[in-house]
């Protein structure tokens, strides 16, 4: 599945580079769009067919919001540990952290609020962090176990991220990594002006 995705996303580019015409482009929104939300769909029936797995995510009550507060922390001390190594300004490296994986939403937040360099990087960083969650939730679901799995997706576990998770583990660990994505994308309009802003 991760050499499937890393492929499909290089074989994009090359056709984005060299096949596809200038004209076509106003149509990959809605593809893409349309893709999503049938795996969205596929996804959301077999969690609804997990009527235990519901009932066990209220016992699990506020362990279940601990996870995408722990995301957030540790997202936001990475970003800015690497920040300073870089030598980026702490507000610059800790709002394009605060982007949680959503890269189209944080890109798009800097470059207009802030500017068009902060803007690609977010989007670069971003984009990167969801290519590694695939790469590497296989690996910590088998290895780590499924909670630290959920971990790398970020903002992205309410939707790209999502049906790989359900592939990995269980029932239990999808449905708080569908909360915890839910939670941290709700925060990234939030945190991302807050902090550029610093």
């Amino acid at each position: 599945m991760t050499w499937l995705v890393i492929a499909s996303v290089g074989l994009g580019v090359a056709a984005g580079h060299w096949l596809i015409p200038d004209a076509w482009t106003g149509f990959l929104d809605n593809v893409t769009t349309v893709a999503l939300c049938l795996i969205l769909v596929g996804t959301g029936i077999d969690l609804g067919r997990q009527k235990e797995a519901w009932r066990r995510l209220g016992a699990l009550g506020l362990r279940a919001l601990l996870l995408p507060l722990l995301v957030a922390a540790g997202s936001l001390s990475g970003a800015v540990l690497g920040g300073m190594f870089l030598g980026l300004p702490l507000h610059e490296a800790g709002a394009i952290g605060a982007g949680f994986g959503w890269y189209s939403l944080s890109g798009v937040l800097l470059a207009k609020i802030y500017n068009v360099e902060t803007g690609a990087l977010a989007f670069l960083t971003n984009v990167f962090r969801e290519l590694m969650a695939f790469a590497l939730i296989p690996v910590l679901a088998a290895r780590l176990g499924k909670l630290v799995a959920v971990a790398p997706g970020g903002a992205t576990t309410m939707d790209t991220t999502l049906p790989l998770i359900a592939r990995v583990t269980d029932a239990d660990t999808t449905i708080i990594a569908l909360v915890s994505g839910t939670i941290l994308s709700a925060l990234v309009p939030v945190l991302v002006p807050l902090i550029i802003k610093l």
